[in-house]
């Protein structure tokens, strides 16, 4: 019998629809000599430290570090049915194909039950990117072998092991010092939640000690041909700061008398530039989360939600944990049917239509640049479309919108510079005329609130010619601030940890750190700020969010290199080692674990002056049922092995 393990069960029923295991069996889907079963998510959990020595359910200073000589795993008592159904199957196998989603982490819930239900038969690799019936046939048609992926799982058992090396041992040590202290709360620790809250606290800090400084600007409204338009003062280079702001308020005063006073201004050159802006790549789910939150007011892991059941449920996107935009050529030779079936779902689009070039290859064909997974875009499956309503409905025109774009001609405009000299004083006017709308001529109709407004030239000038005059219509001295930095939304949180790497010095780190997408993965961000909200670390003013006081404490306290995103560009560096051979699992744990005792030597005797709000306090973070010393663990995609990750 050839078994297929899939990661969730609506995945293992549309592989069977397929397969034509259309019987149910008990945790499974029959065929011809074919199986189809099913995880719900982790059917395994790395084992709690009273696993190991019961004397760990009390937390004691003296036991830590806590690092075990052999691993082991646990079947969850939520889904201990489903387990044991997957045993049974795997026991009957004379093949396996492993179907859990495409990635680290899905290779990761398939080889570990693999592992602990002992199965020693052949392996192959099923890897999908959508689960349409077309894109399921393909992947069956091209099974990968099982030992292709095998190291996917050897780095992502690397990452859960040092997770949980870090979230164990840091999480009781600092709870502890906090107790110590007077602090009841739980104080988890962990490898991308902690550098993650710091990014907040510094934006938080920033925002605190921002000093206002003031600077004056002028608008004049210009006249020519009867035509009104602006002209922005142009201060002397010695009386402004590094961004050309006028922070003299004399001058500034002097300058808007003079050109009240005056009757005309002589434009002295005049200046077209043709401008041309190629289409945004199609999403990757950080940024889909981004532009979801800024456009349409959604959290991260809302987005999120939303994107997995339009994949899973609906079958009307690709893959949405992807870390890429790039679409690999050979997607290219299935664009027609895709084009065509988005024109038959919504024939609103007919008009936009007509300028589609399908056989246009925009920048976002790369294969160069693609990796495990592609960007995120619509399925021939388009017609499930008219079901949607409400937020499903515009995120999918956001997907839809990125995908057609790539086959519009570019954005093109004139931008037109005019610069004038009034009352010995220099303006400048900038406007913009539209030659080619190109690929934004997807965003209104796709994208209806949620436009981009990026472009913030928006007047178009007057026809004019070096060396006429203008007549001088109103002068507008505005008296301004500078502005603090901006607090974070959940959006831009996402953004600033794919980007953190503008945070580090090191040049070897800071690639690394732009190579692998920053801290966390697209699976996993929107469950590490949600876990910061939960436990009390983030609050939410509005779409704001903002630190707590218990967070600013934790972050004083912890080891900086924790909280420094640097030290996961390192640990990323390993993983790569283990995927690639170079490093086996047994020394990447080796080397983390030698680490973890050195950090809990150097902080075991540190004072913490931990304060917070009561929801930061006592058991709140934690379900109360929970037995003392075995914290929930931290919110992200599948398994939690550890309190953080």
């Amino acid at each position: 019998m050839r078994l297929f393990l899939c990661e969730k069960p609506s995945q293992a029923k549309d592989i069977a629809k397929v397969l034509g295991a259309s019987r149910r069996g008990d945790g499974c889907w029959l065929g011809a000599q074919v199986t189809v079963t099913w995880c719900i998510g982790h059917l395994l959990e790395t084992a709690p430290p009273d696993a190991y020595d019961v004397r760990y359910k009390r937390w004691a200073l003296a036991d830590l570090p806590i690092i075990p000589d052999q691993w082991k795993m646990l079947v969850k008592s939520k889904t201990a049915g489903q387990f044991k159904a997957v045993k049974r199957l795997l026991g009957e196998a004379d093949e396996l194909v492993i179907a859990t989603d495409a990635d680290r982490e899905g290779e990761l819930i398939a080889r570990e039950l693999v592992e602990h239900c002992r199965y020693r038969g052949p392996i192959q690799r099923l890897w999908l990117s959508a689960l349409d019936d077309a894109s399921i046939r393909k992947a069956l048609a091209a099974l990968k072998p099982g030992a292709e992926t095998f190291s996917l799982y050897q780095a992502a058992l690397g990452r859960s092991r040092a997770d949980w090396l870090i979230g164990m041992n840091m999480s009781r040590l600092f709870t502890l010092l906090g107790r110590q202290s007077g602090y009841q709360g739980v104080l988890p620790v962990g490898r991308v939640q902690t550098p993650t809250l710091r990014l907040v606290v510094d934006r938080d800090r920033s925002i605190a000690a921002f000093v206002p400084v003031p600077y004056w600007a002028i608008e004049v409204q210009l006249v020519s041909a009867g035509t009104t338009f602006s002209a922005q003062w142009r201060a002397a280079p010695d009386a402004c700061d590094e961004q050309g702001r006028c922070l003299n308020p004399a001058l500034a005063r002097q300058a808007a008398d003079a050109m009240t006073a005056a009757a005309s201004a002589r434009l002295e050159r005049l200046r077209t530039e043709r401008m041309r802006e190629v289409a945004p790549l199609p999403f990757d789910l950080g940024t889909l989360q981004e532009v979801c939150s800024k456009r349409l007011g959604l959290g991260a892991q809302e987005t999120l939600d939303i994107a997995q059941a339009l994949y899973e449920t609906h079958k009307l996107i690709t893959y949405p944990r992807s870390d890429c935009g790039y679409l690999p050529l050979s997607q290219h030779g299935e664009a027609p049917a895709i084009l065509a079936a988005l024109g038959r779902a919504d024939p609103a689009l007919a008009e936009l239509m007509a300028h589609i070039d399908p056989q246009r290859r925009s920048r976002a064909w790369n294969d160069a640049k693609v990796a495990a997974h592609h960007g995120i875009i619509p399925t021939v499956a388009a017609l499930a479309s008219a079901r949607l309503s409400g937020k499903q409905r515009a995120v999918y025109q956001l997907i839809r919108a990125r995908y057609l774009a790539q086959f519009l001609p570019d954005h093109a405009y004139d931008r037109t510079q005019a610069d004038f000299a009034c009352a010995g004083q220099a303006l400048r006017a900038v406007g913009k005329q539209i030659v080619e709308p190109g690929w934004k001529r997807a965003l209104p109709q796709a994208l209806a609130v949620a436009k981009t407004g990026e472009d913030t030239t928006t007047q178009t000038l007057p026809p004019l010619r070096e060396g006429q005059a203008c007549a001088v219509a109103q002068v507008h001295l505005k008296d301004q601030q500078t502005q603090p930095p901006k607090p974070f939304t959940e959006g831009e949180l996402i953004k600033a940890m794919k980007n953190v790497a503008r945070l580090v010095d090191d040049p070897r780190l800071k690639q690394k750190l732009k190579d692998t997408t920053g801290i966390g993965t697209e699976a996993t961000r929107a469950g590490i700020i949600q876990g910061l909200l939960e436990r009390g670390y983030l609050r939410k003013q509005g779409k704001a969010l903002t630190a707590t006081p218990a967070a600013f404490s934790l972050i004083d306290a912890v080891p900086r290199a924790i909280a420094d995103p640097g030290t996961t560009a390192i640990w990323e560096q390993a993983l790569d080692m283990v995927q690639s051979g170079e490093m086996s699992l047994d020394e990447f744990v080796a080397k983390q674990s030698a680490w973890m005792s050195k950090q809990v030597q150097r902080c075991a005797g540190l004072h913490l002056n931990i304060s917070g709000p009561a929801a930061a306090q006592g058991a709140a973070p934690w379900k109360k049922k929970r037995r003392p010393g075995k914290p929930k663990a931290a919110t992200g995609r599948k398994r939690k092995p550890a309190p953080t990750n």
